[in-house]
Formats: C-alpha cells, sequence, structure tokens
C-alpha cells in the first residue's frame, strides 16, 4: 500500500471555479504591505542581527553579540520613511490595501499604526515578531499568535483575522490558527491563484495563497530587479495574462511590498506607474485580502459540516 502523501499536488486540477469576483471583475488584485521593521532579529534582543531582505552588503558581519548600526538604520528607513512614502501613494490614489503586521514592529511605531487603522487597512498577523516560526516549539507557537492578537488589538483597534509568518510556517502553525479559533483565512503558501479549502483537524479552513515572485524582494535577491522599470515590467506582464485569462477564468493577483525596500524613491516611482496601469482596465477589483476571503466564504464556501470556523471573529 502506497504511504499517504501529506502534500495536495492537484489543487483545482485545471477546473478553476468561477471566483464570482464583484462587479464581474476579470481579476482581484491585493497589494499587501509587509510592517516588520522594529520586529526583526537584533543583537539588542537575539544577540545576532537580522541579515536579509536589505541592501547593505556585509549585513550580518559584526558577529555575535555585536549590534549591526548599518542593518539596524536600514530597517530603521523602512518605518521612519519607507511606510510613509507608500502610504501617501495608496491614499493619494484612493485604494486599499492589506498591511502583514508584525505586532511588536507596531507597538513601536505608534504614527504608523494610527495611520493604518485610519487608512481602514486590513492587517492580517505578521506574528509578534518577524522570526521564523519553524524554530518555535508548538507551545512557543502558541503563545506567540496570542501575544499577537492582544497586541493588535491595542494598536490598530481590532484582533486581526488573517495570518502570515514570515518564511516559513511550522508543521504546527496552521494546526494552531485553528485551534485558535478566530482567523477567517491564513495565506502561509505559495501554491494557487485563487483560495481554496482544507480540512485541519476536522474542521474548515480557507488558505488565500501568497506570491513570491511579484514581490519587492527580489530587489534584494540575485538574479532580480534592478529598477523600478524592472519591478513594473515584470508585473505589468504578470497582470496583463492574468486579466487576459479573466476573460474566461477570472484569477487573484497577490502584490508584496516592504516599506524599507519599495519605499526608496527610485523604486517608488515603479510602483506608482504599476498602481495607475492597473486602475486604467476596467473590471478590475482592487481589494483587501480580509475582503477576498469573506468574499469566498460567502460564494465559496466549504463543502461540509462544520463551516463556522473563525466565526466568533465577527465583522469588521
Amino acid at each position: 500500500m502506497t504511504k499517504p502523501y501529506p502534500r495536495d499536488m492537484v489543487g483545482y486540477g485545471g477546473n478553476y471555479p468561477d471566483p464570482k469576483w464583484p462587479g464581474g471583475a476579470r481579476i482581484a488584485v491585493n497589494f499587501v504591505l509587509n510592517y516588520e521593521e522594529g520586529s526583526e532579529y537584533t543583537a539588542i534582543e537575539d544577540d545576532y542581527a537580522e541579515t536579509i531582505l536589505t541592501e547593505a552588503p556585509l549585513g550580518g558581519s559584526m558577529g555575535r553579540g555585536k549590534r549591526d548600526l548599518a542593518i539596524e538604520s536600514v530597517y530603521e528607513y523602512g518605518s521612519r520613511a519607507g511606510f510613509w512614502r507608500i502610504h501617501r501613494i495608496f491614499q493619494e490614489r484612493g485604494i486599499p490595501m492589506t498591511v502583514y503586521g508584525c505586532a511588536l514592529a507596531l507597538e513601536r511605531n505608534p504614527p504608523a499604526a494610527k495611520a493604518i487603522a485610519q487608512a481602514r487597512y486590513d492587517v492580517c498577523c505578521h506574528g509578534y515578531r518577524w522570526i521564523e516560526h519553524f524554530k518555535l516549539t508548538r507551545a512557543e507557537e502558541r503563545k506567540h499568535i496570542r501575544l499577537a492578537i492582544e497586541s493588535l488589538q491595542k494598536t490598530v483597534g481590532e484582533r486581526p483575522l488573517g495570518w502570515y509568518c514570515r518564511y516559513g510556517p511550522s508543521v504546527n502553525t496552521r494546526e494552531l490558527v485553528v485551534e485558535e479559533g478566530g482567523f477567517l483565512y491564513d495565506s502561509d503558501c505559495y501554491n494557487d491563484e485563487l483560495p481554496y479549502w482544507v480540512e485541519v483537524g476536522g474542521k474548515p479552513q480557507l488558505v488565500v495563497p501568497y506570491t513570491l515572485d511579484n514581490n519587492d524582494t527580489k530587489y534584494c535577491v540575485a538574479p532580480g530587479f534592478g529598477t523600478s522599470a524592472d519591478f513594473f515590467t515584470y508585473l505589468k506582464d504578470a497582470f496583463d495574462m492574468l486579466y487576459a485569462e479573466g476573460a474566461t477564468s477570472p484569477k487573484m493577483m497577490s502584490i508584496g511590498m516592504h516599506c524599507r525596500v519599495i519605499g526608496k524613491p527610485g523604486r517608488a516611482a515603479g510602483l506608482a506607474r504599476l498602481i495607475d496601469y492597473i486602475k486604467g482596465h476596467d473590471r478590475v477589483w482592487i481589494t483587501r485580502r480580509l475582503d477576498i476571503a469573506r468574499h469566498w466564504r460567502e460564494h465559496h464556501p466549504h463543502q461540509g459540516a462544520a463551516r463556522r470556523v473563525g466565526a466568533k471573529a465577527g465583522k469588521r
């Protein structure tokens, strides 16, 4: 007998459902701003410095126990300047976005937390800190989830209804998210272009996949984006392909951003051009991740007896 395989390699099997996006949209576009600055690894709290998603060429070279002030300042740029530039771009164009918010990071920047709440961006919990959950014990991870929820309730005024942790989740993460009971969805995967349901311990869990390719992280990896024109061209091509396919098979497009990365002037220019390009098309639903999750739960409910996981979370 073949041993059960814990992965789903089929998904929708090429037979995608009609998502029934509002207004007959051919594509749902969700911009996601990862807010992590102030919750990353530092020698202040962890005995070593963060090393990834920056352009500092010698990041992490100070050695254990020594603060890397250069890396710290790169991250500070994201919270001090990058966030506000991105926020302005979205506010001027009147479009929504989702914030993947690390709870401790938002604790450490009350003005940004206030701006996020006032703009009605939905906050998807990005963990209490920007650390790898696969390194935590099950008990530690449960504690981090609880702390993050309590923190975000205070800083942005509402508990998070979505979950996405730093790359990558542990084998316990989804079970713990479902166990907590208040999340409407999680995004700890990159394996599709439409939401889908899974069952966890006999309970349904909605998964809204995220992206690593339509993402400004490619400015910090090689080979990747060198200029805002690279970013714009790649994401424009992705949008055009999905928009064309949307005539018969609509999908969703996630776009990942980071304050310290695309918040730089020379990169933010490409983001602004991309938004304007997308806004120039009709039948496009630019929306929050939470709204996609709620839409899917309403129009494509789980086909089973237990459909109300996350019901206690209420409405926002």
